[in-house]
């Protein structure tokens, strides 16, 4: 809702995308314009090839990912920008970055915590 009501402050058009679970949502209704997702309301937030559709075939300018689903998705941070559009999230290296060193750490606490089988 901040970049809702900040992006309104500044002029800016919002669209959001929702699923029919989420209709009633704030982020549905404060926006300027909202668009339902095809496909069900456990996987609709995860089609990045629909979401870019949406923002192309309304003019968007850049994708702001918030948070969860495809904000820390690599592939769908470097579409983004190859669909011409402006990607609002960290950069897809440092998405690569951050997930080297998750792996980096599991890794070192499952060792770490290793038992030998009885």
């Amino acid at each position: 809702m901040r970049i809702i009501r900040t992006a309104r402050a500044l002029g800016i058009k919002t669209i959001s995308v929702y699923t029919p679970a989420d209709a009633a949502s704030l982020h549905v209704s404060q926006a300027d314009e909202a668009v339902l997702l095809p496909g069900s309301n456990t996987t609709a937030y995860t089609d990045g090839d629909e979401i870019i559709k949406v923002a192309k075939d309304k003019g968007a300018d850049a994708i702001i990912p918030g948070y969860g689903f495809l904000s820390e998705n690599v592939d769908f941070a470097r579409s983004v920008g190859e669909a011409g559009l402006v990607w609002c999230g960290p950069s897809p290296e440092a998405i690569e970055g951050i997930l080297i060193i998750v792996s980096i750490i599991v890794t070192k606490v499952c060792l770490t915590n290793l038992q030998p089988l009885a």
